[in-house]
């Protein structure tokens, strides 16, 4: 019977090593939604997005500059990503930390992600201070968001694995005692299918192949 190669072995652990520390479950918002804050003649409109990548945030900013043209701030906040490790604040010309900073703590303090907030001011003639700008950004994104409809989203990742055809009922068993989903299925004397795996079930997966079955070879799609 043809064993699991070294390299094939040093995959595995490679794979389970990084899944054993990834985080499986994030909340972010279904649809854009919108709010407004008003104080002494200043009107804050905020809007929410749901985003994915920076790309997207700076073709909804500036589309939002466009709109609101004659507006005299167009500050934001966003967080990107699963493990909520890209984040960024923009005030836009108000005074450092009075803008961008309690948009993103609003994002922060609801524990989203895959969200951008932008905030339109229009200068009403009476300046608010430090902590009155504070203040109404914070309100501003907190109303967009009270309109939001928040979900969570789980993390997978798709895997080809491989393996020859007198291993397939064992393959099969394991995917099915794990309700694994499975597609792009091709049986041959060397098989093939892609699955998807759920992050806080992959390892247990992977474990379960890597040492049940000796002649099945797995990578990231």
């Amino acid at each position: 019977m043809q064993k699991v190669s070294h390299r094939e072995t040093f995959f595995f652990d490679l794979i389970k090593q990084a899944l054993s520390t990834q985080i499986d479950t994030y909340l972010t918002i279904s649809t854009p939604s919108s709010g407004v804050f008003k104080d002494k003649g200043s009107k804050f409109l905020s809007f929410a997005f749901p985003v994915t990548q920076e790309k997207e945030i700076k073709e909804i900013v500036d589309k939002l500059k466009k709109e609101y043209f004659d507006a005299r701030h167009h500050c934001y906040g966003y967080r990107l990503g699963a493990d909520k490790l890209i984040f960024r604040a923009n005030d836009d010309g108000e005074p450092s930390g009075t803008a961008g900073k309690p948009i993103l703590g609003q994002i922060i303090s609801r524990d989203l992600t895959n969200i951008l907030i932008v905030v339109v001011r229009y200068f009403g003639g009476i300046l608010l201070g430090t902590s009155g700008l504070i203040n109404a950004y914070r309100n501003a994104s907190a109303d967009s968001l009270s309109s939001a409809v928040i979900l969570q989203r789980t993390v997978y990742e798709a895997y080809q694995l491989k393996f020859n055809y007198n291993q397939m009922n064992h393959v099969m068993r394991i995917m099915k005692d794990f309700e694994v989903e499975t597609y792009d299925q091709h049986f041959e004397m060397t098989c093939t299918m892609k699955i998807r795996l759920r992050l806080s079930m992959a390892k247990n997966i992977i474990d379960k192949l890597s040492n049940e079955v000796e002649t099945t070879s797995l990578g990231l799609v």
